[in-house]
């Protein structure tokens, strides 16, 4: 399966590799998502193989963008969070491309392929100027767009905020870990944000993950100056964006 106009897109979490083809004019995904666990451990053989598995069920014969929670740099894993260790050094481009018979294959971080499909068709569609996409989950991930060019890698949840990593401080899965109210919680979000604002001086932040989804609870409750919005894709992002990068060429 191939058709004009769409793109396909594999999201590789800690728990999951998603994936599924996009309409590129809408963003919208055309089938039902596949997924498949992550394997564990998730080593490059054993998630590129579940890779080739999630294609192999879509029936897709083209092009495939690939994203991971990694630092990626001309197809090469330079860092590994919630994957296996044994990925840092590893050529995910060519490892990838292997497992799916020599197809092209377009690798980048999580994050960026998130902003990528925010900025495209979701929160910032509209927006221009510098726009700060952050995710917050396990970690805290960034994407940095800017009139809508993508400046890969920024990994900002790794800042220093009152000396503490700004994903230590207000990361969602900080706010389970110790109990926080959402007030509380969104103290600890407002100052990683006043941090930010104050280096990069963005017109907006985009706030995704899944605790995204409850944005009306913490949202209004912050005390930066730049105004913050929901992401709208939610769970979509990670594959619309890697649809994108592979069709754009566009490879960190």
């Amino acid at each position: 399966m191939s058709a004009r106009g769409h793109a396909f897109g594999i999201d590789i979490g800690g728990s999951g590799v998603k994936g599924a083809a996009v309409d590129l004019a809408t963003g919208e995904l055309v089938q039902e998502r596949i997924k498949v666990p992550t394997p564990q451990p998730s080593t490059p053989h054993a998630v590129a193989e579940a890779v080739a598995k999630v294609v192999a069920q879509a029936g897709w014969d083209g092009p495939v963008g690939i994203t991971m929670p990694s630092v990626v740099i001309g197809g090469l894993i330079r860092t590994a969070a919630n994957i296996d260790k044994a990925w840092i050094g590893t050529d995910a481009r060519a490892l990838f491309s292997t497992a799916l018979g020599g197809r092209e294959v377009t690798v980048l971080n999580d994050a960026d392929a998130a902003g990528l499909a925010e900025d495209r068709y979701g929160a910032a569609k509209d927006l221009s100027g510098l726009v700060m996409l952050l995710t917050f989950g396990t970690g805290i991930g960034s994407a940095v767009m800017y009139h809508g060019v993508l400046m890969p890698n920024s990994e900002l949840g790794h800042i220093e905020v009152d000396g503490r990593e700004a994903e230590h401080r207000a990361a969602a899965s900080i706010k389970d870990k110790l109990g926080l109210s959402y007030p509380e919680w969104a103290a600890e979000v407002s100052k990683v944000l006043v941090t930010l604002e104050n280096l990069f001086w963005p017109n907006v932040f985009v706030a995704g993950g899944g605790i995204s989804r409850d944005y009306q609870e913490w949202i209004p409750l912050l005390t930066n100056r730049t105004p913050v919005v929901a992401a709208d894709l939610k769970n979509t992002a990670g594959i619309v964006g890697a649809a994108m990068a592979v069709s754009a060429g566009i490879a960190p």
